[in-house]
């Protein structure tokens, strides 16, 4: 009995300190898969909903002037577009201009600077005069585009700026808007660099 004895006060400490290791063990990889499982939802809660409608509070402006005469265009406290009053404004590059990506543009103009003034003559020598008011035209502050809630990827519509575009076209002034809106699908399957729309929305017109 008292061999016994020696043998399982020898074979105590060898026990606890196993028993500690493995408990020690089971506690850190415990902790590290707690912390993962927070950094994973914390990661997962930091995906905002998209808002619905899509709202801007800035936009990028642009003025263009085909088939006009002396056509300036002044926004935003300067000039956008500068004409001598006898430069002719050529006709549109091509017959599907509106599916080009026109220029450059002003960026980050906060929403709204007062109307654009307008002076210009049509290509049959008749002067016009127009004060285009943007704010009006985008009061709501709506993005004007073509993809459905479901097909913008979550977290992604925030901040958006779109482009703003006022032609002028013999006497008919339109104003676009253009904005880069993301999607969850290719628009072409063959293009890894197609996940977006930014189609070319006519928002006002009027003939003088």
């Amino acid at each position: 009995m008292a061999k016994l004895f020696h043998l399982s006060r020898v074979a105590s400490p060898i026990a606890l300190s196993l028993f500690f290791m493995m408990g020690s063990n089971f506690l850190a990889n415990g902790c590290r898969a707690d912390m993962s499982s927070q950094s994973n939802n914390h990661s997962a809660s930091r995906i905002v909903p998209n808002e619905w409608p899509l709202r801007f509070k800035e936009h990028n402006f642009e003025a263009l002037c085909y088939n006009a005469i002396g056509c300036n265009v002044a926004y935003n406290g300067h000039y956008q577009k500068k004409s001598e009053p006898d430069e002719v404004s050529p006709p549109p590059p091509s017959p599907d201009y509106l599916n080009k990506v026109w220029g450059s543009v002003e960026v980050g103009i906060r929403n709204f600077p007062p109307p654009a003034n307008v002076r210009w003559k049509s290509m049959d020598g008749i002067p016009h005069e127009a004060k285009v008011d943007i704010a009006g035209i985008f009061e709501n502050e709506l993005i004007l585009h073509k993809v459905s809630r479901d097909e913008v990827p979550d977290g992604w519509a925030h901040n958006v700026v779109p482009n703003v575009f006022l032609e002028v076209n013999d006497r008919t002034i339109n104003v676009y808007m253009r904005a880069h809106i993301a999607t969850k699908q290719l628009q072409d399957p063959g293009n890894s660099h197609s996940n977006f729309r930014n189609d070319l929305m006519l928002a006002w017109t009027h003939t003088y």
